[in-house]
């Protein structure tokens, strides 16, 4: 490759000669990619706030739960209560072949009921839970101490505990090593097995850490809930639409529990892919809105240099025609010009960006990690594929933006531009 080094000398001398009507039409494209960088990491650092609150949960999945009827059917009257049963999970699984993962879960001592437990001289009460092993592939936790209940605990109905962090700080003191140590539950001895800490944020993340969790069918027994269900945790196959799968759930629990199919009221569901995909529908919103009005703004800049450019034409007219008369060819200065266009966009484009990636990176240092749970903005950031993809775009611009001034300077017949007095 060939460097032009004359047409490069004259494209310096060029924008040198005006150094503040370059440096303020400069400004206005290195403003339009700042600003369209900052609001991209804004962007990402509030999206990755909403997200952390959810931590890895799986978003393909709904929850249902009982509620009473409030509709008559079959000599039913209206409100009234019924429970799921373990056997409603073997029948959606057989009949749903969508469903990925079902997974029972019973409150011990019902919903929201605490329990009383004792360690030694330190004692509490707290929310108990019997889970299956499946439950940790829907709503991940971390292991803090130990491992997760897994199926031979539920198959042999162990009395093993899974605490909670916050469990975990209010029972054992001065960090205590609490694996394979017993606390006493609702007056039963259960050995703890692990510490988990809750993935999720605020008072979702504060709440998960207050439950124990214990197996399935240990709870059944301690309880005496012989064959009761609080709630389904299930998740669809990942090409698979979770609002048909809730609408066949709701069908098959109705027909099970004699409840009139147009009885939404029976059922309380929770949704989680519709509100996923509400949340991605929302951000998409954002991330386009940011596009446009940054768009707009480097428009509005480049823009800008295409009027200075033309203003250069006209200043250069004799020069032009002094070069088309030596034999300069139209490619030639049409080449001259769009290069001036595409050097003083992209160089203030550069300037832009990395004032706009140091800046979201200066910021996030700042931040740093969360030093609570309730958190609206963390971790702001910029894709580097979108960096670059602005800047490619910018060039873009920068060549139509001296597209007209480049047509014009060729439009200008050489005998006519000698005339021309500046």
């Amino acid at each position: 490759m060939i460097i032009d080094y004359d047409k490069w000398q004259e494209i310096f001398h060029t924008l040198k000669k005006n150094k503040l009507r370059t440096g303020l039409t400069a400004f206005g494209v290195m403003w339009g990619i700042f600003m369209l960088i900052i609001m991209l990491g804004a962007g990402t650092g509030l999206q990755n706030a909403v997200y952390s609150g959810m931590g890895d949960f799986a978003t393909n999945s709904m929850f249902i739960w009982t509620q009473s009827t409030t509709i008559p059917y079959k000599g039913f009257p209206r409100n009234r209560s019924y429970r799921f049963e373990l056997n409603d999970m073997y029948a959606l699984k057989n009949s749903i072949p969508e469903i990925d993962i079902i997974a029972p879960t019973v409150h011990g001592g019902g919903w929201q009921a605490r329990s009383n437990v004792i360690y030694g001289l330190q004692k509490g009460a707290f929310r108990v839970e019997g889970i299956m092993p499946d439950e940790n592939k829907i709503d991940p936790v971390d292991i803090y101490k130990g491992r997760y209940i897994n199926e031979l605990d539920n198959i042999n109905r162990r009395k093993v505990a899974l605490l909670g962090y916050r469990v975990y700080e209010e029972l054992f003191k001065n960090n205590e090593e609490p694996v394979d140590k017993y606390i006493k539950l609702n007056g039963t001895y259960f050995q703890v097995i692990g510490v988990y800490r809750s993935k999720h944020t605020g008072g979702w993340g504060e709440s998960q850490n207050s439950i124990i969790f214990i197996p399935f069918s240990t709870t059944q027994q301690i309880y005496n809930y012989p064959d009761i269900v609080d709630h389904f945790s299930i998740v669809g196959k990942s090409n698979a639409d979770i609002s048909i799968i809730e609408k066949k759930v709701k069908t098959i629990l109705a027909q099970r529990h004699s409840i009139h199919p147009d009885d939404n009221g029976a059922f309380g569901c929770n949704n989680v892919g519709n509100e996923f995909k509400r949340l991605s529908g929302l951000f998409l919103g954002i991330r386009g809105l940011i596009w446009l009005v940054g768009l707009g703004t480097l428009l509005a800049g480049v823009i800008g240099v295409s009027n200075i450019m033309l203003i250069i034409i006209r200043e250069r007219t004799q020069e032009f025609g002094i070069k088309r008369a030596m034999g300069a060819t139209p490619l030639k200065i049409i080449s001259t010009v769009i290069s001036e266009s595409v050097f003083l966009t992209s160089f203030a484009g550069l300037i832009g960006m990395a004032s706009g990636i140091y800046i979201v990176e200066l910021v996030n240092k700042l931040i740093g990690t969360p030093k609570t749970n309730e958190v609206m903005f963390m971790n702001p950031e910029v894709d580097f594929r979108i960096a670059v993809i602005a800047l490619i775009i910018l060039i873009v611009f920068g060549i139509f933006a001296g597209i007209i001034p480049a047509r014009h300077a060729v439009s200008i017949k050489p005998i006519e531009a000698i005339r021309t007095e500046n």
